[in-house]
Formats: structure tokens, sequence, C-alpha cells
């Protein structure tokens, strides 16, 4: 039960809880703030902050970078446009109408656009450079990943199962690939991408699926993970992960699944290792880097599967995916510390504490620097020193 909780009902919560139809063996327990010895500080280069953030609420809206702007939102509908050399706003545009925007999925740069979705089943498009808003378009279900943009199109991932087109300059829809959601899942959705004109994404039925992006064909579906176990909840299979493409390969994770290796042409597994995860994976080329549902931070060899090495040192901490900056692996949690590891042997290098409201999504790369951003809408770009 705790298990299925603490991935789709908490944020910034505390999970030292106790589900209620629970037994003691089912209490988690947050590893303790592990004592690093710093190898390095990090510069504060400016701060800035955007709405009320997410507040308590689940999201993974995280910062683009692009067109020489930092972008950031809120889920209560500010999307602003920052200056990357101080955080001054360059523009500020509100998407609530008539009521909340509960803005979730994005943000997307594309086009000389900015693509966001929301809890209301929205996809909404903004002029990159004066942030007036373009067009606003309505699906059956939230948005809660980040859109893919190519080929002139849209592409969103529904929390119906259903993946929609849209044109990117009108709004128009274009096709639509729907799939079978089980009566019970976790909340998130993966991300889409692609390659070749091939799209590529996770169903909540545990599968991983890929279509032509110009027709909307579907094209092949691979099972990441197969239900099981006594109960709705053990037999969750969601795959929520954004699918990583490298070389000739795809690689995915499922919660309760499987991190998969998966030849892009055919679809047919090359190998597979048990690991469970609904957080986007990260690579250096030779090695994929997983945080697991238990939130150990995993290395394993891309060619073959092999683990390198485990860090179990952040145990429950809610720790954001993972993300590779000047050569450091780094996650956030939900205390709000980023933990540096080294991507050799996963021994912690830095940690530093950048707001304690907690992290949600990982910090984005701003050329030589990063911008991290924390549930209550602060925000810090940094640079190491």
């Amino acid at each position: 039960m705790m298990k299925l909780l603490r991935k789709v009902l908490i944020g910034g919560f505390s999970i030292a809880l106790l589900a209620g139809c629970a037994g003691e063996e089912d209490t988690i327990i947050m590893a303790p703030v592990p004592v690093v010895d710093d190898q390095f500080s990090l510069d504060t280069q400016w701060s800035s902050s955007i709405g009320n953030g997410v507040e308590h609420y689940y999201s993974k809206l995280k910062p683009a970078y692009g067109y020489g702007k930092v972008f950031v939102a809120s889920r209560d509908g500010v999307v602003s446009a920052l200056d990357p050399d101080n955080g001054k706003r360059i523009w500020s545009q509100s998407l609530d109408s008539n009521s909340i925007a509960r803005l979730s999925g994005g943000l997307t740069l594309s086009y000389g656009k900015v693509f966001v979705g929301s809890e209301n089943g929205e996809i909404i498009a903004l002029d990159q450079e004066s942030g007036e808003e373009l067009w606003r378009s309505t699906i059956d279900g939230e948005v809660l990943s980040t859109p893919l943009a190519d080929e002139g199109l849209v592409i969103v991932h529904s929390s119906r199962g259903v993946l929609y087109a849209f044109d990117a300059d009108t709004g128009s829809k274009k096709w639509q690939i729907s799939s079978e959601v089980p009566s019970l899942t976790l909340r998130g959705d993966s991300s889409p991408v692609s390659i070749s004109g091939g799209v590529f994404w996770g169903m909540s039925n545990g599968r991983l699926a890929a279509a032509l992006i110009s027709k909307g064909q579907l094209l092949w579906q691979q099972p990441i993970g197969m239900p099981k176990g006594s109960t709705e909840i053990d037999r969750i299979v969601d795959v929520d992960s954004t699918p990583l493409i490298i070389g000739g390969r795809l690689f995915t994770i499922g919660f309760n699944g499987q991190l998969v290796a998966l030849e892009l042409r055919t679809g047919k597994a090359a190998w597979k290792r048990n690991y469970s995860s609904v957080t986007d994976l990260v690579t250096d080329g030779g090695r994929i880097f997983v945080v697991t549902e238990n939130d150990y931070v995993v290395a394993v060899d891309a060619r073959s599967g092999t683990e390198l090495w485990k860090n179990k040192q952040l145990e429950n901490r809610l720790l954001t995916a993972p993300v590779l900056i000047q050569g450091k692996l780094v996650v956030g949690d939900s205390e709000g510390y980023l933990h540096w590891l080294s991507r050799e042997d996963g021994s912690f290098v830095a940690q530093q504490q950048i707001n304690d409201s907690g992290l949600t999504v990982a910090p984005i790369l701003v050329d030589d620097s990063f911008v991290v951003t924390s549930r209550d809408g602060k925000l810090k770009k940094m640079k190491i020193n």
C-alpha cells in the first residue's frame, strides 16, 4: 500500500506514514541525510521566483532553456521568460481563465513557441518572444507529462492512455492513438520521445509503444513488465519513465517491471534487468543511471545491463530524476538537498540544501551553469565553484 501512496499521493509530505490498512512492517522510513565531505561548493548567480510553484501537489512541471531565455511556470498558471544572465523577467503570462490553470505538463520549446499542458486537459501554445497565447486545445484526460514537438506536430500523452498529435501552428488535432488503462494506476505518465520519424512512449498497461509520427500508425508494442501478485496494487505495471535513446537502442523502465534495452527498429529486447522505477533515466553514453522505486541510485552498463554500482544511502528520500552536470551525477530530494555522486563508483562528492520546501524536478543545464527549482516556486541559477 505504501509503495502506491508514496508515488501517487505525496509530494512534499513526510513519508514516515503508516497506511491505515497496513501493519508495522509497511512503515516507510526516510534515510537520514548522508554525511558528505564536500569536494566543491556552489556559487549562486541569481535568485527568482515563479508564483507559488507546484506547492504540495504532484507535479513534474520543469523549466526549459532555449531561445536565449529560461522559461518557468507555476501550477496556478503563471508562465514567465527570464534573462539567463540576471534572472530578470522578460515577460510573464497568466493562463488561468475561469478556473485555476493547474499547469502540470511541460515546458517544451520548439517552432518559436512554448508548449505546456494542464490537469484540466489542455495543451497551450505561447509565443516565445512575447508570451502571447497562440492557441489552446482540449483533450480527454490530464496532461501530466512533457509534450513532444517534432515534424510540425505537438504530441501529448494523456492520463486516459491516449497519445494525441496537434498541428504546432494551429492546434488542430491530426491523430490519436488509444491504449487500455487499468482500473488502478500510478499518478504520472511517460513523456514521448522521437527519432527518425518514430515516436516512442510508455503506457499504463506496462508496455512501451512505437508509432509513425506522420500518420499516427502504431508499429509495435513491447511488454516491460507483467502483472504479478494477488492484489490490484501488487499488479500495477506502469511505464511512466521517459524512454531513453542511445544509438540504435531504446531504454526504458517500468514500475513493478524491468529495465529493458530494445532494438529501435523491431522492438525486440536486447537485455532485461530487474529494476523497478517511475523516474526518467540519464546516460553518459556508456552507462545508464537509474533511481529505483526505493530511491537507490544505480549505474548499469548500457551494452550489457551489468550493474556497475548501487548507492542505497538515499533510500526513500523521494529523489528527482538524475541529471549530469559537469561530469557529475546529481539528484534532488524532498527536503531540498542536491546530492552529487561520482559516476565511477556512486560515492558522494558534495551535498547542498537548496530550499527546504523540497525539489520535485532535476536541475536544468544553462550553458556552464544550472537552474534548480523548488516546490514553492523559488529558482536559483548556480554554478560549481
